[in-house]
């Protein structure tokens, strides 16, 4: 085979300019090209995804990059539901897109969604081969390239659905184990009802996810088509409160809990209850989307000033602060300034890389080692100012060990005032106490976190019923919500064909 050097990387940029023939060029020669994404200009004047999505020569060339290892490929071994990649890129090579679509659905129930949300480089492209010659295989945006081709083309693929068993099961909450667990059973013959509190089904997909990086369409086709192969949605019924478990167990064989982590954290320092201090996910919704979606008390834009600052450093505080600064612009503050305070470093920022570089590009700056004392207010009541303190590490067993933000102090005398008309949380999510205080004899590990005698069943401490994702993890990612949701489907299935 003959070996070229690196081709110029305008010639990707531009691949109709770009001859490909994989049968005379080494692969690992192959340039990674420039992903196709609006400029930051652009881009904050909308709401809309900023990958724009590959054209189908681009695709090609970016899944020829991938040298397929030999069995079994670090990228199958780094995803958690071991998507076998390497044979869907070769089919993308092909140009058989809806064949890589269906061997990425395989295994997963939403890989529109985990190709555009999973922390890709520290999954499968972060077990990448390619990764020691140039940047790893743009996996996640070949994966959401040919199941949206799939979609766009010829909808979802029809499923092979098993004979109607006559079981029944509810499922609680819409997110992505729960988007698992109903697509699973109803394709085995079992009716499935999925319970949503908020006025729309999606759960986190809908209301947790900015359209910036995941366009609802996406999100409701999933539900259309759940809804034409049997499932059921009722929303605006909250379990716990509108109806309870125990009912639910009067008429179902089975239940399954998946709403997630979904409280937000309190900060608990003066001036939290300030007006212009929000909760993240009330933030995210009411700045996301429309008013049809949203229940009465969350109608309307949340405010936005001049100067916001959104606290923590996860993946909800970076939706956050691009939310924020998108407003501003709307708002006419497009020379306003959006600040995000971590106490730790910017390397231990537990956002994907992605966002965190669109971010900056968005003119998003993050001051790091900085934590929130008191909340400062004016006459009437609202936020303008935050009383900050500098952080330091506590001293190391190992010089070189890594320090977690929780290992976090206080410099004495460092505190520093900021501007802050607009001020959000986003410091981490917790469990939903409520279904475990009106069903007692469901055990929970952390407050709304359930017990189960293991992740590989769900099974949870009162029979009959499951739990997975995030009420078992604490707040995870989407791409291992979907993998437990599977794995509980499968328990739940066995279950329901032993009984008599």
């Amino acid at each position: 085979m003959e070996t070229f050097s690196l081709f110029p990387l305008h010639e990707l940029d531009d691949p109709e300019t770009f001859d490909l023939n994989p049968d005379r060029v080494e692969r690992v020669h192959i340039p990674p090209g420039s992903p196709p994404d609006q400029l930051p200009t652009e881009r904050l004047k909308n709401f809309q995804m900023v990958f724009t999505g590959y054209a189908e020569k681009q695709a090609v060339i970016e899944a020829t990059r991938c040298i397929h290892c030999p069995a079994t490929e670090p990228c199958i071994i780094g995803c958690p539901l071991h998507n076998d990649i390497p044979k869907a890129l070769f089919a993308i090579e092909q140009k058989k897109y809806d064949e890589a679509a269906s061997i990425f659905r395989l295994t997963s129930n939403f890989p529109e969604v985990c190709g555009r949300l999973c922390p890709q480089e520290v999954l499968c492209e972060g077990s990448c081969t390619v990764a020691g010659y140039a940047r790893a295989v743009n996996i996640g945006k070949l994966e959401a390239f040919c199941t949206d081709w799939q979609r766009n083309q010829h909808g979802f693929p029809t499923p092979r659905l098993e004979p109607a068993t006559g079981r029944r099961v509810a499922v609680v909450g819409s997110g992505p184990a729960s988007i698992a667990v109903a697509e699973e059973l109803v394709r085995r013959g079992h009716a499935v009802v999925v319970y949503e509190e908020w006025p729309k089904p999606g759960g986190l997909l809908h209301y947790g996810i900015p359209n910036f990086k995941l366009d609802k369409d996406i999100v409701q086709a999933k539900i259309d088509y759940l809804e034409s192969i049997g499932v059921k949605f009722i929303c605006n019924m909250r379990v716990g409160r509108d109806i309870q478990v125990d009912d639910l167990q009067k008429q179902y064989e089975a239940v399954f809990l998946g709403i997630g982590a979904p409280v937000g954290h309190k900060i608990k320092l003066p001036g939290e209850d300030l007006k212009g201090v929000y909760q993240a996910t009330e933030f995210l919704v009411r700045g996301n989307l429309p008013l049809d979606d949203l229940p009465e008390s969350l109608r309307g834009l949340p405010e936005i000033g001049k100067a916001v600052a959104v606290i923590g450093g996860g993946d909800t505080s970076i939706d956050c602060v691009r939310t924020a600064r998108r407003l501003q612009v709307q708002h006419g503050f497009a020379d306003g300034t959006v600040l995000g305070y971590y106490r730790g470093t910017e390397s231990e920022i537990r956002a994907r890389e992605d966002d965190l570089i669109h971010a900056k590009e968005e003119g998003i700056h993050y001051e790091f080692l900085a934590t929130p004392i008191r909340f400062i207010g004016d006459e009437q009541g609202h936020v303008r100012q935050i009383e900050m303190q500098r952080m330091r590490s506590k001293p190391a067993h190992q010089p070189e060990q890594r320090v977690p933000s929780r290992m976090r102090i206080p410099i004495p005398g460092s505190n520093f005032i900021v501007p802050a008309d607009t001020v959000v949380l986003a410091i981490g999510y917790g469990g939903d106490e409520l279904i475990p205080s009106k069903t007692p004899a469901l055990k929970t590990s952390k407050p709304g976190i359930f017990e189960v005698e293991s992740e590989m069943t769900g099974v949870a401490t009162r029979g009959g019923i499951y739990a997975a994702g995030d009420d078992v993890r604490g707040a995870d990612l989407i791409v291992t919500a979907i993998a437990a949701g599977r794995k509980a489907a499968n328990a739940i299935d066995n279950y329901l064909r032993l009984l008599t």
